[in-house]
This record gives C-alpha cells, sequence and structure tokens, in this order.
C-alpha cells in the first residue's frame, strides 16, 4: 500500500519523472522500513524522512508523504520515550533546511513546505500515535485496576465475614457466659437452702460445678474466635445497665445499684454505642465477679459527665471458694472496646477485692459525604489521573500541531498559488516574441516571477552560452502544464532573445505541433 504512491504518481503526472532506478531504490527503502516498523519505529521513520529529502528538499512528495506520516503514527504508537522522536524530527528540518539554502530554486515557499510538511505530516500524526498509545495503556491499566478492586473487594467481604463471625462469636461467649454464671448462682443459693435433703445438695453441688464447667468450655471453644481490637459487639436486646444488675441480683449475685449523686443525670439510653459498651463492661465485670469471688458484694455506679458517661464496678474479697478456672481474655477485649472510641479503661485489685473502671465518650453519627482516600473510587481516581493528565497534554499538543500545520500548509499553498499565477506567460505573447528581440522590448509581455520549479530535465539542450528562463503555459495548479523557455544572449536587461522552446508537460503528447526553425535549432 505504501509502494502504491511511489509507483503511481509519475505515471499520473504528479511529480517529475524520475528514472527506474530511482524509483527501484524508492521502492527497497520503503520495504526496509516496513521491515524495521515493529521493532525499530524511529529507523523506519528515519529511513522514510531521508527517502523524502533526497527526492526533495521540502520533504513534501506524493511519492512518499503517505508513508512518511504512516511510519510517524507507528513511531508514536510503539515508540516508548518522546526524546528520540523529537531529536528526530529536528534533524529533519535541520537536514532540510541545509538542503533548501545549497540546492532549492525557490527558498522560502520551500522552506514553509518543509515545516508544513513536518508539523502535519511528522509531528501531528506522531502526536496520533503517541494519544493511541496512551490510550490502550489506559484502557489496560483500568482492566488491571478493575481486576485488583474485585479481588480487594472479595478479600474485603471475607474479612467482613470473618469479624461478623467472630463478633457473634464474641457476643455468644460473653453472654452465655454471664448466664452461666448466673445458673451457677442459682444452684449455689439452691445449694445452701435450709431443709433440702442432702442428695438434692449434692445435686445442686453438681449443677453448680456443671455450670463453671460449661462456662470454662464456652470460653477455650468460642473464645478462640474473639478479637481484641472489636470496637462494637453485638448490641443487647435492648436491655439496660439497670435491668441487667436487676437480672444479676435475681439470680442471687450479692450485687447493688449505687444511684447517681446528681438526680439529673441519666443512664444512656440502650441503643447506643455508648449504652452497648456499658452494658458489655458491667456484664463482664459482674461475670467475673460471679467466677471468681463467688458470695462477694458488688457495686455498680454509672456517672453521667458533659461529654460521656462512667461506669464502676467494685466487688470485696470472696466469701465463698472459687471454682478453678482458666483466665480469659474479656478485660483485653473491653480495653481495645473502650479505648478504640477514645474512652478510658481500667481494671485491677482495689482493696481486698477488685473494680473495673470504664470511661466511655458520648458517640455521635455523622455521615461523610468526603470519598475517603484509602476506598477503590479514590484510588482508581489516584491510578487515573496521571494518564488524564498524559492524555489532556496530548490532545493539547495534537490541536496546537494541527492549528500550526494547517496555518503553515494554507501560508505554503497559498505562497505557491501565488508564485506559480504570477509566472504564467500566456501563449498568445509567447507567438508573438521572435528571435533576436532585445530583451526591452520583450520584457513587457513577461509576467513578474519565472517559474520556480522548471522542467529542465525535458528541456532541450539550450544554445552554448545561453542564459533561459521559464516561464508557465496556464495557472492550473496542482498538475503538470507545458512551460515556455526564453534564451537570451546575455544576463540582464541588454541582451536579446536567440531561442525560444515549448516544454511539454507530463503525459501531453502534441503531434499537432510542428517543428520551427526560425532561431536556428528545433522548437516544438
Amino acid at each position: 500500500m505504501l509502494a502504491l504512491p511511489a509507483v503511481t504518481a509519475d505515471r499520473l503526472g504528479m511529480n517529475e519523472p524520475r528514472p527506474l532506478w530511482q524509483q527501484l531504490a524508492g521502492l527497497a527503502v520503503l520495504a526496509a522500513a516496513a521491515a524495521l516498523s515493529r521493532r525499530q519505529p524511529l529507523a523506519s521513520f528515519a529511513l522514510t524522512a531521508a527517502l523524502g529529502l533526497a527526492a526533495t528538499p521540502a520533504l513534501f512528495s506524493v511519492s512518499y508523504g503517505p508513508a512518511l506520516g504512516v511510519f510517524a503514527v507507528l513511531l508514536g504508537l510503539r515508540a516508548p520515550r518522546s526524546r528520540p522522536a523529537v531529536a528526530a524530527f529536528v534533524a529533519v528540518a535541520l537536514v532540510g533546511t541545509a538542503r533548501i539554502a545549497l540546492v532549492g530554486v525557490d527558498p522560502p515557499p520551500e522552506w514553509l513546505v518543509l515545516t508544513g510538511t513536518l508539523l502535519f505530516g511528522c509531528v501531528f500524526p506522531w502526536l496520533c500515535g503517541r494519544y493511541w498509545r496512551q490510550s490502550r495503556a489506559l484502557a489496560e491499566a483500568g482492566w488491571l485496576k478493575a481486576a485488583r478492586l474485585e479481588d480487594e473487594q472479595r478479600h474485603a467481604e471475607e474479612r467482613a465475614r470473618l469479624r461478623e463471625r467472630a463478633r457473634i462469636a464474641q457476643d455468644m461467649h460473653d453472654s452465655l457466659g454471664h448466664e452461666l454464671s448466673l445458673l451457677a448462682l442459682r444452684a449455689a443459693a439452691l445449694q445452701v437452702s435450709p431443709g433440702l435433703a442432702t442428695d438434692h445438695r449434692a445435686a445442686a453441688a453438681d449443677l453448680r460445678a456443671a455450670a463453671a464447667d460449661a462456662t470454662d468450655h464456652l470460653h477455650r471453644i468460642i473464645g478462640v474466635l474473639r478479637e481484641d481490637d472489636e470496637p462494637v459487639p453485638l448490641a443487647p436486646a435492648g436491655e439496660s445497665v439497670r435491668q441487667l444488675v436487676a437480672r444479676a441480683a435475681e439470680s442471687g449475685l450479692p450485687v447493688r445499684w449505687e444511684e447517681p449523686s446528681d438526680t439529673a443525670a441519666e443512664v444512656p439510653e440502650p441503643g447506643g454505642v455508648t449504652a452497648r459498651l456499658l452494658h458489655r463492661v458491667v456484664r463482664e465485670a459482674l461475670t467475673n465477679a460471679a467466677r471468681h469471688a463467688p458470695g462477694a458484694p458488688v457495686v455498680v455506679a454509672v456517672r453521667n459527665h458533659a461529654h460521656g458517661t462512667t461506669v464502676t464496678v467494685t466487688n470485696g474479697p470472696a466469701n465463698q471458694e472459687a471454682t478453678a478456672t482458666r483466665g480469659g481474655s474479656g478485660l483485653l477485649g473491653l480495653r481495645a472496646a473502650v479505648t478504640s472510641v477514645g474512652g478510658d479503661f481500667r481494671a485491677g485489685p482495689h482493696g481486698e477485692g477488685f473494680r473495673v473502671r470504664a470511661y466511655v465518650p458520648a458517640q455521635r453519627s455523622t455521615t461523610s459525604a468526603r470519598q475517603p482516600a484509602g476506598s477503590p473510587a479514590g484510588t482508581l481516581t489516584a491510578v487515573t489521573a496521571p494518564f488524564t493528565r498524559a492524555r489532556r497534554r496530548v490532545a493539547l499538543g495534537l490541536g496546537a500541531a494541527a492549528g500550526a500545520g494547517a496555518v503553515l500548509v494554507g501560508a505554503a499553498f497559498g505562497w505557491y498559488a501565488y508564485t506559480e499565477t504570477h509566472s504564467v506567460l500566456t501563449p498568445a505573447a509567447y507567438a508573438k516574441l521572435r528571435p533576436g528581440t532585445p530583451y526591452d522590448e520583450v520584457a513587457p509581455v513577461l509576467p513578474d516571477r519565472e517559474a520556480h520549479d522548471p522542467p529542465t530535465d525535458r528541456a532541450p539542450a539550450p544554445p552554448a552560452g545561453a542564459h533561459c528562463r521559464y516561464y508557465r503555459a496556464s495557472g492550473e495548479l496542482l498538475v503538470s502544464i507545458d512551460h515556455f523557455r526564453l534564451c537570451f544572449d546575455t544576463p540582464g536587461r541588454q541582451g536579446r532573445l536567440i531561442s525560444k522552446d515549448v516544454v511539454p508537460g507530463v503525459g501531453r503528447p502534441d503531434p499537432d505541433r510542428e517543428e520551427s526553425t526560425e532561431n536556428g535549432g528545433p522548437t516544438r
């Protein structure tokens, strides 16, 4: 496909005819550039640019212009770095400018054509290729990021399920442990009840021991699933701290609710984060008191403050023998839960007994519309932002190159049209010219400019020592037309016309024209 313009341009009259060896050499260079285009796109572009500069100093030619644009697109698409391509464009501009300065016929329009071809036929396609490359990279990164986000979401869901299971197990451990402790208390109260038969006392003692063993087994089986840093356990089923203390007292635990000194203070209603944490602290403290200090009096006090609530559970020394059980991690879990919401938790010996004190600040539910930085959407935005900025820069570069190229190409075409239309010698004026006429008499009918691309290779050999000028026979553009050649014996205005010739355009046979010898040589 790239070779098709190189083969047909000469036959269609869009280029000056070239020898066969030049056409074959151009096809060989195009073949080499096509072979190198995948692994060495810069070398392919350089070969095509060198071929274009060899064909014309202005770089633009119908034969090799399409190939130049195609390899520029491939350079932007396949080359990861931009600096080598920019260096190649600068090198082409410098070499073309040097060739125009050395061998150019009309340097200003040729340099405009070179600049327009370089921008519109090289830089603009190269930017299109880079934009295409960045779009593909962005799409690939987007698919990879989507797959990664799916994996992260799947792992997050799995972690959420595990945490939910651990939280359920934790609540089961705390709730059932508390109920089993109360059951042991009821069995102990039944054991010491007066008037009970000996065998019934033994059964009550076995029941109390079984309840204690069940509590210990529950700790070993379910307690291993506890997460000490779990901040929010399952909420109690509408039970307040006061109701929890009352139920424990009814079960036989010697617990007393201490009324706040401030009558205006109110215990947080169940259902909120503060109430859930307070309920959990009191429940765990009562359970530990029943297990480790049976028979000891327990006092529960709740105090409201301006910014939170404090609960204190204090038990005295045990007056009964405690059942040997393994140490648990309930207090550690409470410490983690309270401190995670900004509170304070303390537990330790107090006199001859033990005290648990927790301060829970007031919690407010806030909904933020701000996207978290670590969320999937925020991460995807952070990943795609550089690609978006790069695409914006490439789009601006494309627009700038397209605009500059359009302006330069338009200026070059305007200059080309001006020079071509102002170098036309009409056939009627040419027919009136006679050899031997002084230049002063010929000058009034001559156009302002000479043809800037004279067909010297198709013109007959000029007379020896003659100074020839070429003019266009019509104002047609972008096609091969006839040219008139006028040769004078001396340069300047002192010479005389010694010969005139018609140089036919490519593919324009003129069998109707007869040879003339009015100037001593064949004139067509």
